[in-house]
């Protein structure tokens, strides 16, 4: 009887110390769960076409070949300053409207991390104005290896769509360069009610 006393109080002592070693253990090997942030300069230039400028809300999107997808659905409140592209120098505090008519414009966003360059961006315009970019440029603050080049618009853009440029996957044809069509996920639909 003693016996399987000790031989019990040995293997809860065991199991014990095996359980604490493996958290211990575990602890230590897992990744991290956090995802992190970056941080992205805008600049969005509209176009010196009379009825060029717009007051409505424009959201953006953007990514690169491994489809990390920030989207900014309300574009024009990140909105940091005009800037004059012959004097970059900002002369005065004065907050002004974005999208002005022959103005560039700089925004500030904050999204998920890119692993790759750029090669994609979109813009949408929500509202009744008629807007007319002419490029649209993304800089990743500490990665410049990771900034687009500028997408050209310069044509008005339509109401309520993306609209914009996907450079990411080319393929060369005997017909020439084909662009693989970019498709973003859809989020998933409401229930819907039958009535008969």
């Amino acid at each position: 009887m003693e016996i399987l006393k000790n031989r019990r109080g040995l293997i809860i002592a065991c199991c014990i110390f095996l359980f604490a070693l493996l958290a211990v253990a575990g602890g230590e090997n897992k990744p991290p769960n956090i995802k992190r942030n970056c941080s992205y300069t805008v600049r969005i230039q509209t176009a010196c076409t009379k009825g060029a400028d717009t007051s409505d809300h424009v959201s953006l999107r953007f990514g690169d070949e491994n489809s990390n997808d920030i989207i900014v659905q309300h574009l024009n409140s990140k909105h940091v300053m005009q800037v004059d592209p012959l004097h970059p120098l900002v002369l005065d505090d004065i907050p002004r409207k974005p999208f002005q008519a022959c103005s560039v414009d700089e925004f500030q966003v904050t999204g998920q991390c890119i692993e790759s360059p750029i090669c994609y961006l979109y813009l949408k315009l929500s509202g009744n104005d008629d807007w007319r970019p002419g490029f649209a440029q993304v800089d990743a603050l500490g990665e410049s290896g990771l900034s687009s080049t500028n997408f050209i618009f310069r044509r008005y853009l339509p109401r309520n769509v993306w609209h914009g440029s996907d450079l990411c996957s080319k393929v060369t044809t005997p017909f020439g360069i084909r662009h693989k069509r970019k498709v973003f996920k859809k989020k998933p639909a409401a229930a819907e009610t039958f009535m008969p």
